[in-house]
């Protein structure tokens, strides 16, 4: 006690005094910082429903004026009138019926565009401002996919100005007549949110390589175009300023804030393309710039009044609670008396024990008191809340084992090998679905090793417990059937790397996809209609079998009358007689390759056989082919076929010249029906018609070794006003002496020799790298193709590597083919134009109209452009049935959305037709005849490419 007397006191008062005052400082201070917090939450609350309401009003507009827009083409669809008259592609009888409403829709709906294709997505005719965006944004496979769901569908472009578009599909008499396409401007709803929010509005589109088109209003930093905004003159500086300061990428849906002066903005940009609408590769949206100043300064002002507010009421508390202290503290040994009652849970004892006395001032008794029923109050809260905490755990228990019971189901539900296992190989857990493929329980699969039971093939395990990996095996299943395997194995991470560690693998079957690629490498050699072996494969073949200590036979099969079947009863009917002589073919042929060439084409490769056996085999096969009928709607059509059986090496030394004798021999067969094979004998060999044949493969093989073919070029007219954008590139062969060869002496040769196919490459890569020097002007280029490269499975990835290779445009070449070769094989033919016209390229049907039955195919057949025959046009002044033909070729053609050319116009009488029948291009030497690529003047473009 003596060493007290020294000590400094202090007494309870001024302790308490002090306390208090920092107490309250605190809480002054935290009642200033809560109100400010609270006020900028407000604020940001505030904001941001504002700123979602913006985003729904965008939203809410743009999907009323989608649903406007599409009432309003669904009305114009439905019209009688229009429906007819675009079923029968009248453009004027469209116009008509259109034409009285387009100044109530332009001015009450605000449409800015009416526009309507037909079922081909061919554009007919577009009322209103028509747009130089609208061919970007609106692809024809978009209007496809409207036609065929048959169902309204709506987009959004930027380019030079943000549009919204919608399409309806346009039905009549029960078939998809067109399309009709409506569409408007949105910076109308920039004003609308100008209005709505307040705010500076800005309609902004940006996208990658952008470049100034809009009155300059070009951001650089944000490489924008601001296409409509509010109040100009005084917000294109803000945005200008802001652009230069933010990045886009912190106001692109999100709020960034800007400060200029003594002014404070929020910025942020909305997207209008919520639902993916959007095409074109350019993004739009509305930039919103809100000035925030006063709202931020009302919350400095009112932080600051709190702040002076509670610092007013510490100093009174404090001037109150001195004064209550002074001689107030005679109680305080009945309250220590008082307090042990806490330790004994005793807490409602405590508060009635310790009634509140009636004072009208407290002191630190009061304050003791108070204490201590505070405490008692946050002890007997604090049980509770340790009690609730205790409930809570156990739900936290609860639900980790529903996780566990998730996680379990889906190891034993999942469709794949699950395995763990040591480093010994030893089990330690598997999957139910282990157990159904092995057949075995787990606690079989626990008794064997890894390696035992799923990957035998497997060696060394350890490596893959260092860092992974992936491996294939065969398993052989509970049924017996191998299963193909592929195992990712991962280490699990532990402790122990000794021989405890363990490695999960998970296998996945694959045996369908082993299978699938096995199909694939059969389909490569294949004929898909017929399955029998293809060109590529017999010509493989074969020149494996000849050399030159080799002998054997090789038979050419032509079917008879195989056109006359596809004329009559159609295209279905003449796959099912070639798979029926494909069946035929392949059990008399059985051990030698049997292939269809193309068409109605096949052969069988004899090795090692004798004159006698090839002969006895052609002579089977007539003679089974005979027994051959297939009977379709009454008609009877007989699986006749002419043979021509060439000998090697007696009849060639080489596949071509065996090939052409073979060809040579089938040709013979057709002229001794009686007999219908025909063997080219030793003494037939010397004949200078063979000769000449085989002179001519040899010709060929040269030219394209050593590229001395010749391209030409003959121009195709326009005929409203004669201007040319079409050229036919015409193939020519120089002989010893120097002179051009016509086509028609040596391609029949390369058909019959099987050369044709490389003849058509050449033309094609060729083409495409004379197109490639000719990128400035506005000429494009139709290059012919034969019958058989429409057989040709890898054509459609060669010409994609020579677009690339040459960087040429695939819109600027036209391939053409003949209407005989696209209807002798119409399902081959049709998949490898339409492969050929995913790539951008146009196509022609050649020769139109010697098969008068092809219009049934016409409008399946993936064409562009049909070149009218010109033996037709030759006789249109004399011949009241040429004219009859040529008019109903062409009113079947503008049906279907399809040009017209007409050829062999080689006189100036035949132009009024042509005229008159509404023919779209004319080609012949009245017009220009072929000439050499040098001597031809191509017109350059002249300030952008020409239309067709």
């Amino acid at each position: 006690m003596q060493n007290r007397k020294n000590v400094f006191r202090i007494s309870l008062k001024w302790r308490a005094l002090v306390f208090t005052s920092l107490l309250l400082l605190a809480l002054a201070s935290l009642v200033a910082w809560v109100s400010n917090h609270a006020l900028v939450q407000q604020f940001s609350q505030s904001q941001k429903s504002f700123y979602d309401r913006q985003r729904y009003e965008v939203s809410l507009t743009l999907q009323s004026s989608a649903d406007a827009m599409r009432q309003i083409a669904s009305l114009l669809a439905s019209s009688p009138s229009l429906s007819h008259a675009l079923l029968e592609g009248d453009a004027a009888d469209i116009e008509s019926a259109l034409s009285p409403q387009w100044p109530t829709l332009q001015l009450d709906a605000g449409l800015d565009d009416v526009s309507v294709y037909d079922s081909d997505t061919k554009s007919v005719i577009t009322l209103g401002q028509e747009q130089s965006d609208n061919q970007a944004a609106v692809d024809a496979e978009w209007l496809r996919q409207v036609i065929k769901e048959e169902r309204p569908m709506k987009r959004l472009a930027c380019y030079r100005e943000c549009r919204q578009y919608v399409a309806v599909p346009v039905l009549a008499e029960g078939t998809d007549a067109g399309v009709i396409m409506v569409s408007r401007s949105l910076a109308d709803v920039t004003r609308y949110m100008q209005k709505s929010s307040g705010s500076e509005v800005a309609l902004l589109v940006t996208a990658s390589g952008l470049t100034s088109f809009a009155n300059d209003r070009f951001l650089d930093g944000w490489n924008a175009n601001l296409i409509a905004l509010t109040h100009e003159d005084t917000s294109w500086p803000l945005f200008e300023s802001i652009a230069s300061r933010i990045a886009f990428s912190d106001v692109n849906g999100k709020v960034a804030r800007y400060t200029e002066g003594d002014k404070i903005f929020e910025v942020i940009a909305i997207s209008i393309d919520k639902d993916n609408q959007q095409v074109g590769g350019k993004s739009g949206y509305f930039l919103l710039v809100s000035d925030i100043t006063a709202q931020i300064n009302s919350i400095s002002s009112t932080t600051r009044m709190v702040l002076l507010i509670a610092l007013l009421g510490w100093l009174a508390s404090e001037v109150i609670l001195f004064s209550m202290l002074k001689n107030r503290m005679d109680r305080l040994r009945i309250i220590s008396r008082k307090l042990p009652l806490l330790a004994q849970r005793r807490y409602d004892v405590m508060r009635d024990s310790m009634p509140p006395a009636k004072v009208f001032f407290l002191d630190e008794l009061d304050t003791l008191e108070g204490t201590a029923i505070e405490l008692e109050t946050k002890l007997e809260g604090m049980e509770k809340e340790i009690n609730l905490r205790g409930v809570e755990l156990e739900n936290r228990v609860k639900e980790l084992a529903r996780e566990r019971d998730f996680v379990s189901g889906l190891f034993n539900t999942a469709q794949v090998l699950i395995v763990i296992h040591n480093r010994n190989g030893h089990i330690t857990l598997t999957n139910r679905f282990c157990e159904w493929l092995t057949g075995l329980s787990g606690d079989q699969l626990s008794d064997n090793k890894f390696q035992d039971v799923f990957a035998a093939e497997l060696v060394n395990i350890d490596e893959f417990f260092d860092g992974g990996g992936q491996q294939e095996s065969k398993l052989v299943s509970g049924d017996g059937e191998i299963r193909t395997i592929v195992w990712y194995h991962t280490p699990l991470e532990t402790e122990d790397r000794g021989s405890h560690q363990e490695l999960i693998s998970v296998g996945v079957d694959i045996t369908e996809r082993k299978l699938a690629e096995t199909r694939l490498l059969w389909l490569a050699s294949r004929d898909s209609l017929t399955e029998l072996y293809n060109r590529r494969f017999f010509e493989e073949a074969l020149s494996r079998a000849v050399t030159p200590s080799s002998f054997g036979a090789v038979l050419y099969l032509d079917l008879d009358r195989f056109k006359e079947v596809n004329e009559t009863s159609g295209h279905q009917s003449g796959d099912q007689l070639l798979r029926l002589v494909a069946t035929a073919l392949s059990e008399l042929g059985q051990g030698n390759v049997v292939a269809r060439l193309g068409g109605d084409e096949f052969a069988i490769l004899l090795e090692h056989a004798s004159q006698q056996s090839a002969v006895d085999m052609a002579q089977r096969i007539a003679n089974h082919l005979e027994q051959k009928t297939l009977h379709v709607e009454g008609r009877i059509h007989r699986a006749s076929a002419s043979i021509g059986i060439a000998l090697y090496p007696a009849n060639g030394a080489f596949p071509d010249e065996l090939m052409a004798n073979a060809d040579y021999a089938m040709y013979q067969a057709k002229v001794d029906a009686a007999q219908r094979w025909y063997l080219l004998s030793p003494e037939q060999q010397g004949r200078e018609e063979i000769k000449q044949r085989v002179y001519w493969v040899e010709m060929i093989r040269n030219a394209l070794l050593n590229d001395s073919f010749e391209l030409m070029v003959q121009p195709i007219f326009r005929l409203v006003d004669f201007d040319v954008q079409h050229y036919e590139v015409l193939l020519r062969l120089k002989d010893t002496n120097g002179e051009n060869l016509s086509p028609g002496v040596f391609i029949p040769v390369a058909e019959q020799s099987g050369q044709i196919v490389a003849v058509d490459r050449w033309v094609l890569s060729n083409g495409i790298r004379l197109m490639s020097t000719l990128a400035d002007t506005t000429a494009n280029l139709a290059i012919n193709l034969s019958g058989q490269s429409l057989h040709d499975g890898d054509l459609t990835n060669f010409m994609k590597n020579e677009f690339v290779r040459h960087a040429v445009d695939p819109a600027r070449i036209i391939v053409e083919v003949t209407e005989t070769a696209a209807v002798t094989d119409f399902a081959s033919a049709r998949c490898v134009l339409e492969s050929i016209r995913a790539l951008g390229c146009k196509v022609a049907l050649d020769d139109f109209g010697v098969g008068f039955s092809s219009f049934h195919y016409l409008g399946q057949f993936p064409a562009d452009y049909i070149k009218i025959d010109g033996s037709f046009i030759q006789k249109l002044p004399e011949s009241e049935e040429s004219q009859l033909i040529v008019k109903a070729i062409v009113d079947i053609a503008k049906g279907m959305g399809k040009k017209t050319v007409a050829e062999f116009v080689d006189r100036s009488e035949l132009l009024p037709y042509l005229r008159g029948y509404g023919v779209d291009y004319a080609q012949g030497f009245y017009l220009g005849k072929p000439a050499a690529i040098a001597d031809t003047e191509f017109y350059k473009v002249q300030g952008g490419r020409g239309g067709e």
